[in-house]
């Protein structure tokens, strides 16, 4: 005799944040959330997409030990599913007669009683897959998961158009489960709702979406897992850039199955998530990389306050130091504006000045450049003393140096190699100029959920207020040499972000002059670029990940 499938699923969503490369603890991790979802009565445990290897694990797959170890790892796994508690759909790579395959398998009553492989590899942006996994070899069918046929294509099966979702729906599928490996961009959220919803009406199937959490290398991803019910409803929503573990509970009804239980949890507005990206991201590139403190160069701009902010709101005040280092063109408000704001946020502020080294590089070079006018090679020596001060202090104290230049400059260059440009990681790599500004009002007036930092002004009004400059030479504002930051931004995202030709961007009101001029500047600070530390995906279009230009490049537009 058969026993009758279930009229209730009570499904809990792992929303974690895995560490590519460390099996053994995302095994942990998922058997904490396993016992967790145990006891508040899970059937099944749904894990995001690569889970045991953590998200993406890129050339790391090609490695047969890695691979092996995985599958190993969620070989044991399975055994766990013997004891009759919930069952488990997890993440892993597995190589098979067919290729190496990104996958998830199904455990339940202490086996394996399922694999199926992503159909629809992407290879666009940051992603590229296609270059370490072979497809799967043809539409799966349904999973029998204790009498209910669950659909679970994965991640870009539901994005593409090879109709993964129509053949399992076809076949059989009552519902639609899709683990995720989805890196945060601005708005990502809502795009995801609405490619979800698509296939929602297109296959008549609630759909559940889970989200991997957490920051590896240049990207973030948010979480913010969700479900809609066949009839377009958002079934639930879980929070965004937060680790859980929250049971659903599923209802099967006249016309098929509906989440009748789970969390609403509001998204937040744009400047919150972008700097809840930007923690997030950093936090975990300093935690995972074993950095047990950071170090950055406080100038009294608006660049280095804002990651210093970031940086005490993710690792707390004492694994955080600022650093002044004043030259003859520091102005007083600089050095005031730098002590309030380490003070505001209470790190360590130490006064390095660079008098001594600079003029000893300038005798030093002196014979070799008489006669020859001063100019950006005696300014950049002041930067390159201050980044060789700050990997100095790296050296003899373990501390990650943070750079923090922001994407108008690196998009023109005005960022001095092996000097402001030293570093480990920068937190606002991707946000433009006016993006930084508008962060730093956010975080005045308001502390982000698990930030470490200090509530109110960390980041003083003057910062914010006065016109930006690097301070190389007597009474310099950025806007000696570039467009106002507005102007600048607006080109730089229809250059960057839209590919725009120059006649489109000059219909919007720009000069064509200056257009040319920024689109020149942009191609020629490739090469700086190139050799730039890694920093937080917060754009569609980042440097490095998702816009590959070459170096060595002669085109302009100039039609």
């Amino acid at each position: 005799m058969t026993s009758k499938a279930p009229d209730i699923l009570r499904i809990a969503v792992a929303q974690l944040n895995p560490v590519v490369g460390d099996v053994a603890g995302n095994l942990a991790k998922a058997r904490e959330a396993r016992a967790d979802a145990a006891r508040h009565g899970a059937d099944l445990v749904f894990f995001t997409e690569l889970f045991i290897a953590g998200y993406p694990p890129e050339d790391l797959v090609l490695k047969p030990a890695f691979v092996s170890a995985c599958e190993r790892a969620v070989a044991e796994f399975a055994q766990d599913t013997a004891d009759g508690g919930p069952g488990v759909i997890i993440g892993t790579p597995l190589r098979r007669d067919s290729g190496l395959h990104n996958a998830v398998m199904v455990l339940d009553g202490g086996k394996v009683v399922a694999e199926r492989y992503k159909l629809d590899l992407p290879n666009y942006g940051e992603f590229d897959e296609k270059r370490v996994f072979q497809a799967g070899p043809d539409v799966p069918g349904p999973v029998n998961f204790r009498g209910i046929r669950l659909g679970i294509p994965i991640c870009e099966d539901i994005w593409g158009e090879l109709g993964v979702c129509e053949t399992l729906a076809e076949s059989g599928a009552e519902m639609l489960l899709v683990p995720n490996g989805s890196p945060y961009y601005r708005g990502k959220v809502d795009i995801r709702h609405q490619v979800v919803l698509k296939q929602v009406i297109e296959t008549g199937l609630p759909l559940l979406y889970a989200a991997q959490l957490g920051g590896q290398d240049e990207l973030v991803f948010d979480g913010a897992s969700f479900a809609f019910n066949a009839d377009k409803s958002l079934a639930f929503q879980m929070s965004q850039f937060e680790e859980a573990v929250v049971v659903t509970t599923w209802k099967r009804e006249a016309d098929g199955w509906r989440c009748t239980d789970g969390p609403m949890s509001k998204i937040p507005e744009t400047e919150e998530a972008d700097y809840r990206a930007c923690l997030l991201g950093f936090r975990d590139y300093v935690n995972k990389n074993g950095f047990k403190n950071v170090v950055l160069g406080l100038s009294g701009g608006i660049d280095s306050a804002i990651c210093a902010a970031i940086a005490v709101d993710a690792l707390g005040e004492e694994r955080v130091r600022c650093v002044m280092m004043p030259y003859r063109y520091t102005s007083k408000d600089s050095l005031k504006d730098a002590e309030d704001c380490a003070r505001a946020l209470g790190t360590r502020y130490d006064i390095v000045p660079i008098f001594e080294p600079v003029d000893g590089f300038s005798n030093a070079l002196g014979q070799m450049f008489e006669g020859t006018k001063e100019g950006i090679t005696e300014e950049n020596l002041q930067s390159r003393a201050r980044g060789t001060i700050l990997m100095a202090i790296s050296n003899k104290f373990g501390s990650m140096v943070v750079t923090t230049g922001n994407k108008s400059e690196m998009s023109v260059g005005y960022a001095t190699l092996y000097g402001d440009m030293n570093g480990g990681f920068n937190p606002i790599k991707d946000l433009y100029k006016m993006q930084v500004y508008a962060l730093a009002r956010w975080r005045n007036d308001n502390v982000p959920p698990g930030a470490l930092g200090p509530s109110g002004e960390v980041i003083p009004q003057n910062i914010i207020d006065k016109a930006p400059s690097a301070e190389l030479r007597p009474d310099q504002t950025d806007q000696d040499s570039l467009p106002p930051y507005p102007v600048l931004d607006d080109i730089l995202e229809c250059l960057v972000e839209g590919e725009m030709g120059v006649d489109e961007i000059v219909a919007r009101g720009h000069d064509r002059e200056t257009v040319h001029r920024i689109e020149h500047l942009l191609y020629i600070a490739e090469y700086k670029r190139r050799q730039a530390a890694p920093g937080v995906k917060i754009t569609k279009k980042n440097f490095g990940r998702d816009r590959r230009y070459p170096i060595t490049n002669r085109f302009r537009d100039r039609s």
